[in-house]
């Protein structure tokens, strides 16, 4: 059972956007981070486990040609091994910042950020361990439609193993397989319908759809093992508690589900419980996330709403 928590006020309410809600936690710092796109400026907040909001900014991204500022199409948190960075994405480019709240560190070897375009590619850039000399790397051919979702794992140098897949507005899904060069292993065809949001969880795909299904496939064949009804309306946010399988959906509907996700030792197919349901009262959830990789708290995000929603485990 979750109960509802103190809020945290926004200076303006969440855009009417898919995946409207990015967080980061710092349990060293005993703070969450979170990033909310409100037009054209994208705001960014700190705060304590209660709730209390210790500092709020709005950033915006460059204006580069034209006269009106661009409209922030998402911010996001990248965790990358031993570097925090955040991106914002517009309909005029990416932008990637190093947070000032958080301490660089070191590392050996290159780091990789994927970001999805309305043409359908997939752009790779090689993130160096310091600095910001950001390079475009690989441009992905896979997606005839605009990508809405990516979704990214550790392979962990085991072979055959997936490391990203991405979505586009057709429903499509493209898997991939990093190495010198991005590899395409299977592509899981759509269904006239797009795929909001996507995530991937020990070789589990789980794709949200514009139908309010959830389908959970292999990740390596794509072969579905469950469909599930989850939703009236359409899924506008996944994710994942890695530490438990938990999985989060969030719909126009107004409800917020949490599901279990395991794997049958004896078959070895992927099975679902359903942990518990929460209606937001009289709003178009567009973001919703996991506060902590055990899935013991949530946040949730709504269109015309001026604050982030909480929610924690009793």
């Amino acid at each position: 059972m979750f109960r509802r928590e103190r809020s945290i006020p926004l200076r303006g309410s969440a855009a009417a956007l898919c995946n409207n809600l990015s967080v980061l936690q710092l349990p060293a710092r005993n703070l969450t981070h979170f990033g909310v796109v409100h037009g054209p400026s994208a705001q960014l907040l700190s705060a304590a486990p209660e709730g209390v909001s210790l500092a709020q900014r709005q950033l915006h991204a460059k204006e580069g040609a034209g006269v009106s500022p661009p409209l922030i199409t998402q911010v996001h948190w990248c965790v990358l091994p031993f570097r925090v960075l955040l991106v914002l994405t517009s309909h005029r480019g990416i932008q990637v910042r190093t947070p000032s709240c958080l301490t660089p560190q070191s590392c050996h070897g290159a780091l990789v950020l994927a970001a999805g375009t309305w043409s359908g590619q997939v752009l790779v850039f090689d993130i160096p361990a310091k600095g910001p000399n950001i390079v475009l790397s690989e441009e992905l051919a896979g997606h005839q439609t605009p990508v809405t979702d990516i979704a990214t794992e550790s392979a962990q140098g085991q072979d055959c193993v997936v490391d990203m897949v991405t979505a586009d507005d057709s429903g499509l899904l493209c898997v991939w397989r990093s190495g010198p060069e991005f590899t395409l292993l299977t592509c899981i065809p759509g269904f006239g319908v797009p795929c909001p949001s996507v995530q991937l969880w020990q070789g589990i795909i789980a794709a949200g759809y514009g139908n309010g299904q959830i389908r959970l496939y292999e990740a390596t064949t794509g072969t579905l093992h469950v469909q599930i009804n989850a939703h009236a309306r359409a899924i506008c946010a996944l994710d994942l508690a890695p530490e438990m399988g938990k999985l989060l959906s969030a719909a126009e509907d107004t409800f917020v589900h949490i599901w279990k996700l395991s794997r049958s030792p004896e078959s070895g197919y992927i099975e679902v419980e359903h942990c518990h349901g929460e209606c937001v009262f009289d709003t178009q959830v567009c973001g919703a996330r996991f506060c902590d990789p055990s899935g013991n708290s949530f946040a949730v995000t709504g269109y015309d709403l001026a604050e982030i929603l909480r929610f924690s485990s009793v």
